[in-house]
């Protein structure tokens, strides 16, 4: 039995995880993005909204302050910062949740953690920076006068912890099977063809060309 999977990366105010949901109701496949935190919080004992942001942001905005950074070393980690423990966990559940197969991931470096699993579709989802101001106000009560801000700060962040445990650059379309602006092509039509890009695939596309 083929174990399918779809991965969903996002820029921050993007769309993405609204995407990957509809995907998976479409395709009537198991969706983690919430889930995925708290089996995350079940195997480490961190609070959900630590694992929310944590998970997936670097703590700084410089790659050299992140570089050097060690937080919350304990017995309970195994001696292993709280960064670097919580990263070790994630890996671990998204391949025991890959082994169940027919599922979406939202973020969380599952792209590159699957990168060698048969049958996974890796998708990045990214926005004009208009449109995804306008998304974070309405969905998420930003300010009018500071959502740019905010979407900068996030970006640089998940770059920097991105590349810290892949040492690859999010964001790079090379690094994706399919890459869709939803700003451009609209919520419904990336749905659309992210469903019709996994039902070609394995059989119609040479992935590894």
């Amino acid at each position: 039995m083929e174990k399918n999977i779809i991965t969903i990366s996002r820029e921050f105010g993007s769309g993405g995880r609204t995407i990957g949901r509809l995907v998976a109701e479409r395709l009537g496949y198991d969706f983690y993005d919430g889930e995925l935190v708290k089996k995350v919080a079940e195997e480490t004992g961190f609070d959900e909204k630590y694992i929310e942001q944590e998970g997936e942001y670097a703590p700084v905005k410089s790659w050299f302050a992140y570089a050097f950074t060690a937080r919350g070393v304990d017995a309970m980690t195994g001696g292993l910062s709280n960064d670097d423990y919580l990263w070790a966990t994630q890996y671990k559940v998204i391949r025991e949740i890959a082994e169940k197969g027919n599922c979406v991931i939202v973020g969380r470096c599952a792209d590159f953690i699957l990168r060698d699993h048969e049958n996974c579709l890796n998708v990045y989802v990214h926005a004009d920076m208009e449109a995804r101001a306008e998304r974070i106000v309405q969905k998420y009560g930003e300010r009018p006068d500071s959502p740019r801000k905010r979407l900068e700060e996030k970006d640089k962040k998940r770059k920097l912890h991105y590349k810290r445990y892949t040492g690859q650059d999010w964001g790079v379309s090379q690094n994706y099977h399919l890459c869709l602006n939803s700003s451009a092509l609209g919520i419904g039509r990336c749905v659309d063809m992210i469903v019709q890009a996994h039902e070609d695939h394995p059989d119609e596309i040479d992935w590894e060309a």
